[in-house]
């Protein structure tokens, strides 16, 4: 079965970015990144979740990490010039993004925010994002990604607390 197309895949055509879509059955109660990697056939270090937060500064902005690592905020900080950054409320992703949660991307999102993607990405062959929409991931070249978000390469993750 062949993918709707959507803005992310449009966005990556007209920059001439090669990428693989790979279309998967949803689990509403579960779109965390592990079951998205075993969906998708790819280890979990490899699926790449993109994290919407707000600095003081430059207000909104996207933070792309391994799907299975959690988002460390003070070095997301340093590496953006913030002083400090916050999560943004799940209520307000939407409104800001044009996306819902589980279909997240820095591709072709409501607006052009800043793009920060973790170094990890660098020694992967492949890494796989959203494609706008649940149920569709884009494999594509890390390089290439950076490229067309005009990502800011830095290092803000860390591996998983324990709960």
């Amino acid at each position: 079965m062949k993918p709707t197309k959507t803005n992310a895949m449009r966005t990556l055509e007209k920059l001439g970015v090669a990428y693989d879509a790979h279309l998967y059955d949803v689990d509403e109660s579960d779109l965390s990144a592990e079951t998205v990697a075993a969906k998708v056939g790819l280890p979990c270090s490899q699926v790449y979740k993109t994290l919407l937060v707000r600095g003081e500064k430059k207000g909104p902005l996207f933070a792309v990490i391994a799907g299975d690592q959690e988002l460390d905020l003070k070095a997301l900080a340093k590496v953006a010039g913030e002083k400090k950054i916050d999560t943004v409320p799940l209520k307000d992703l939407t409104g800001l993004t044009g996306y819902i949660r589980g279909g997240v991307t820095a591709l072709a999102a409501k607006k052009d925010f800043p793009v920060f993607l973790d170094e990890s990405a660098r020694t992967a062959t492949v890494i796989s994002i959203s494609a706008g929409v649940r149920g569709c991931q884009l494999f594509v070249a890390p390089s290439e990604y950076a490229r067309a978000t005009r990502a800011t390469w830095g290092t803000f993750q860390r591996a998983k607390s324990e709960e």
